[in-house]
């Protein structure tokens, strides 16, 4: 399973050569790329927000195809997400390597209202991605977009931007730093302020690198929209003063609406084993010109020089879709297909795929049985669609603009307080909902639910008897800003779908549809991506569930 479609690049004899990285590598929600190298290996880690398992991993070993591990943080014992607010909870984790440890250092954000974020930082330690992970050391909860440093003299440092929340303050106050105590478990010494930003402000996502006798320091400005950008600063000295780049952000997006890739920024660096380097970032790709981008925020590389006068350049500073991979990477004849782009789950194995995420509170068996009935994924009804303690959604990315997804449902509603479906889900105020449910004479009947900013409304003209039929094929289809429902009942080998006739909106599935503004304060964007998936309530209590057999997700 890899991620990235690769693109081939033919010699003059007709043999394939040289490969080429496609942006975004990680296409869907996949933001705040950490990525590390250990041997031949890369991996990346991404943000998760309120959904499990948390801190989305990959690894790939040429930076062109993208294996999904799944998520390193899968048990309530590194986490505890339940109640979480919308596009809260992990913030832009790294990943770093040292010791023979993976250490990985996250942010969970209980609000990013009036200033408070209220960020609780973490760090856990474990010999491979797989696990076991160590129990969390808490760290300070000054701010957020935490990373460690791990300096040559085998000391390790800590560092975050720093929140200040008083009315009239600059709310990013600049990036800090202070040393941690691997044996101790702790912080150690005095907080030093090493870096104001620039101009630009909101400076935040501070990472460290080593080079030539030089701290390279690398920091997101603009703030994680349309003026987003990578700012890079050096030091000969730890704490600083460090210096700016003359020559500007190492990457933007910002003044070229034209360009595929918007809101390039937040980067991290890898060198290759051959001494090339690179930079993950992430983007958006909005639908319409500096418009609503439903995949979300998503992860792409760059190559990276470096001038006679020691500082790291891109390409005219601007994201490009196709890059050079690594020397010696060898284009394959068939690159293989995405498993997060085409996939077909028939639910056999004894856990959820890697590519399947669950809301605000992780798969286990109170709610999520894979043994009961073989081959089908029963799912046991949790709270309102509203609700942040207890829902019950099984989910995926969507990971293009043009998708289906579908599902064979088996479920015996007693009443109106259980319902069981598929969804086009951004968060708990946005999304729309094609399910099965009981009327008031007990008979199952099909419909739709949309909400819209909060607000909850039944599709016109789609309520559907259902008869005696128990098991139904349901189909969710995004073509670009539309999307629609469909249904069969008899969901065979090949079903005879019947369209529900709506052509809904799938750009309210955004970061910028979810935006909240309010004056005098930074611009509170929605955070993650569209997602579809597998949703089942019993609002009653009642002991409800649901089957389903298969769920196939293909992009176009």
């Amino acid at each position: 399973m890899t991620i990235a479609k690769a693109t081939v690049a033919t010699d003059g004899d007709g043999t394939t050569g040289h490969r080429m990285i496609r942006n975004p590598v990680l296409p869907g929600f996949h933001p705040d790329p950490s990525i590390v190298r250990v041997g031949s290996d890369y991996y990346i880690a991404t943000s998760t927000f309120e959904w499990y398992p948390a801190v989305r991993l990959h690894h790939s070993t040429d930076l062109v195809d993208w294996q999904p591990l799944g998520g390193a943080l899968n048990e309530r014992r590194l986490l505890d997400l339940s109640g979480t607010a919308d596009s809260c909870g992990i913030w832009a984790p790294h990943l770093s390597y040292a010791d023979g440890l993976f250490h990985l250092l996250y942010t969970d954000v209980a609000t990013f209202a009036g200033g408070y974020w209220d960020p609780q930082n973490y760090l856990v330690t474990a010999p491979t991605l797989a696990g076991p992970w160590s129990d969390p050391v808490v760290l300070h909860g000054r701010g957020f977009d935490a990373s460690l440093f791990h300096d040559e003299d085998g000391r390790t440092w800590m560092l975050s931007m720093v929140a200040d929340w008083r009315p009239g303050r600059d709310r990013f106050a600049g990036i800090s730093i202070q040393r941690y105590d691997a044996e101790a478990r702790a912080l150690t010494g005095p907080e030093r302020m090493i870096f104001r930003g620039t101009d630009a402000g909101l400076t935040e996502a501070p990472n460290i690198y080593r080079k030539d006798g030089w701290y390279y320091l690398v920091t997101a400005e603009g703030g994680t929209s349309w003026t987003h950008r990578v700012t890079v600063a050096r030091s000969r000295d730890l704490f600083g003063e460090y210096e700016v780049d003359p020559a500007g952000p190492l990457l933007t997006s910002d003044g070229h609406p034209d360009l595929a890739l918007q809101k390039a920024g937040h980067g991290s660096l890898v060198q290759t084993p051959a001494g090339e380097w690179y930079l993950a970032h992430l983007v958006g790709r909005p639908y319409t010109p500096l418009g609503r981008c439903v995949l979300g925020r998503e992860s792409a590389l760059q190559k990276v020089e470096w001038t006679d006068d020691g500082w790291p350049r891109i390409r005219d500073g601007v994201p490009a879709e196709e890059v050079p991979a690594p020397a010696g990477v060898i284009a394959a004849a068939d690159p293989p297909v995405s498993s997060e782009q085409v996939e077909d789950d028939d639910f056999d194995g004894p856990a959820l795929g890697v590519n399947w995420s669950t809301l605000r509170r992780p798969a286990t068996g109170d709610w999520i049985d894979l043994s009961t009935r073989p081959s089908h994924l029963r799912i046991h009804g949790g709270q309102s669609p509203m609700a942040r303690h207890r829902p019950s959604l099984v989910a995926r990315r969507v990971t293009a603009r043009r998708c289906t997804f579908e599902a064979v449902l088996e479920f015996e509603p007693r009443n109106y307080r259980q319902l069981a479906g598929i969804t086009g889900y951004y968060n708990s105020r946005n999304w729309y909902y094609l399910h099965m449910t009981a009327d008031d004479d007990g008979r199952a009947v099909l419909d739709v639910l949309c909400c819209d900013s909060g607000r909850v409304t039944s599709a016109p003209g789609v309520r559907t008897p259902l008869g005696d039929a128990r098991r139904v094929g349901l189909r969710c289809r995004l073509d670009g800003p539309v999307l629609s429902f469909g249904y069969a009942v008899d969901p065979g080998a090949d079903p005879a779908w019947q369209d529900l006739g709506l052509n809904l909106d799938a750009t309210t599935l955004s970061d910028e549809y979810a935006a909240t503004v309010i004056p005098g304060e930074p611009e509170a964007w929605g955070f993650t991506g569209a997602f579809v998936g597998l949703w089942v309530q019993d609002l009653g209590a009642e002991g409800g569930y649901a089957d389903f057999d298969r769920a196939v997700y293909r992009a176009d």
